[in-house]
């Protein structure tokens, strides 16, 4: 249905441009066809080797065939359709208008525009940018009523993140990658954890901010944009045979293998982890830094092994790095253990609980938090206690594990399903059912809301 993929060509062949014109004009009319057709030229690095990726037969509408592709494949051929299509149309017209309200002494003034001829957005027609205001039709004189004020105050906002489609936007513009090493590119970013999709736009991690800095400050040639551009120049040229590639590698070794000497010999490792500005406050002459641990990110002293002190942090709207506010710990009860002691409820690094003596490390007694349910499993004497994975994640599983292997996701309530045979309940919550009881049975399907 379309032509090869692999490709960042613009390139067309005449034959398509000629049954693109026969549609548009037969279909919409002469008006949406341009007077003259319109061709696109390629950048100097495109790979020219297969023409733009368009339809096989541009007068194959996406509807023809939208009861007989997959969701997804009819989704992917019609924004290939539309966009070639759009691209042998005609251009859309506006009309610039600034509207000028006089109130007494006081003007106020609108810009915007009119459409006045869709053009290629009969075909393509995107959601609109919401920063481009739409005017309607008026006529000198016009008395206008006032419906609403509204008053708004605005300051210098920060350029917005980068969503997927964003960045390899960007990736295009700047001449880095090529479309088949853009998934890649992403994928990379998320896999070692250097960045983190949040609504749809990406956030560096602390892990992705501090490799950045150390590249930036020891690899500075290589970390410029410029440069990787400039690199994928070079290999288009060299695969041209216009130029040798061992010249290109004998340059690049002359600058690049100096400064990684030096990299090696200066630069930080990573696990010696991140400044935060912050002082230990156990210590005093210590400073705290971010760690990179098994279970996440966290403070520690960088008077380790002689100060022990570590601690979670926060950030604020600006990345400010803060100290938690520790929680007063919930006690327990005195530990069974020790004479002194007592119990309270900790958190691991992960984010679980478990409940320790107040005398540790003279004290090593530690134990699952006890939801006070008796397993359900038949012949198991155990109860189901608090546990959470190696994420993070808080399930309930039998305190006799791994005799009895018994465990559910969310907390389990003593009390037994009236529809079969099960001993308990869970409590959860959704947006449909609000907060309910339901059968952990999967096949059960029993719930009751709780009031």
């Amino acid at each position: 249905l379309i032509t090869y993929m692999r490709t960042d060509s613009v390139r067309v062949a005449q034959e398509a441009q000629d049954t693109a014109r026969a549609w548009i004009i037969d279909t919409l009319g002469p008006d949406f066809y341009p007077e003259k057709p319109r061709s696109y030229k390629s950048k100097g690095s495109t790979q020219d080797a297969h023409e733009a990726i368009r339809p096989v037969d541009p007068a194959l509408t996406p509807e023809t065939l939208k009861d007989v592709l997959p969701l997804e494949q009819y989704k992917l051929y019609r924004l290939i359709w539309q966009r070639f299509m759009a691209s042998q149309m005609a251009a859309a017209r506006f009309w610039d208008t600034i509207i000028t309200v006089a109130n007494g002494p006081c003007q106020w003034r609108a810009k915007g525009e009119r459409l006045i001829f869709p053009g290629f957005l009969h075909v393509w027609s995107q959601n609109p940018d919401p920063k481009t205001v739409l005017l309607p039709k008026l006529e000198p004189g016009q008395v206008l009523g006032l419906e609403k004020l509204h008053k708004e105050q605005k300051f210098t906002q920060p350029p917005p993140r980068f969503s997927e489609a964003s960045l390899v936007q960007k990736l295009e513009e700047l001449g880095i990658g090529r479309p088949s090493t853009y998934a890649a590119i992403l994928s990379t970013l998320t896999d070692r954890d250097y960045v983190h999709l949040e609504e749809k736009y990406f956030s560096p991690t602390d892990l992705g901010i501090i490799v950045c800095d150390l590249l930036v400050q020891h690899f500075t040639q290589l970390m410029d944009v410029g440069f990787t551009a400039n690199m994928e120049e070079k290999l288009d040229l060299i695969a041209d045979g216009k130029i040798e590639w061992t010249h290109v590698l004998e340059s690049f070794a002359q600058d690049f293998y100096p400064t990684l000497t030096k990299a090696r010999e200066t630069m930080t490792e990573v696990k010696a982890g991140m400044d935060s500005g912050l002082n230990c406050p156990k210590c005093d002459n210590g400073q705290l830094v971010v760690k990179f641990g098994r279970n996440g990110t966290f403070l520690g002293c960088s008077n380790y092994p002689d100060c022990s002190f570590t601690g979670n942090y926060t950030r604020d709207d600006q990345g400010k790095i803060h100290l938690a506010l520790e929680e007063a710990p919930q006690t327990l009860g005195p530990c069974p253990s020790c004479t002194d002691g007592t119990l309270i409820i900790k958190k691991t690094r992960a984010g679980g609980r478990f409940v320790a003596c107040t005398n540790y490390p003279d004290c090593r007694h530690a134990q699952s938090i006890s939801t006070g349910v008796a397993c359900p499993q038949d012949g198991c004497s155990g109860e189901l206690v608090e546990k959470s994975s190696r994420k993070g994640k808080v399930f309930y599983s039998c305190s006799t594990y791994p005799q009895c292997k018994f465990a559910v996701w969310d907390l389990p309530v003593d009390k037994p399903c009236p529809l079969c045979s099960s001993k308990i309940l869970v409590r959860k919550e959704s947006k449909t059912r609000g907060l309910h009881l339901a059968c952990p049975v999967k096949e059960c399907g029993f719930w009751e809301k709780i009031e």
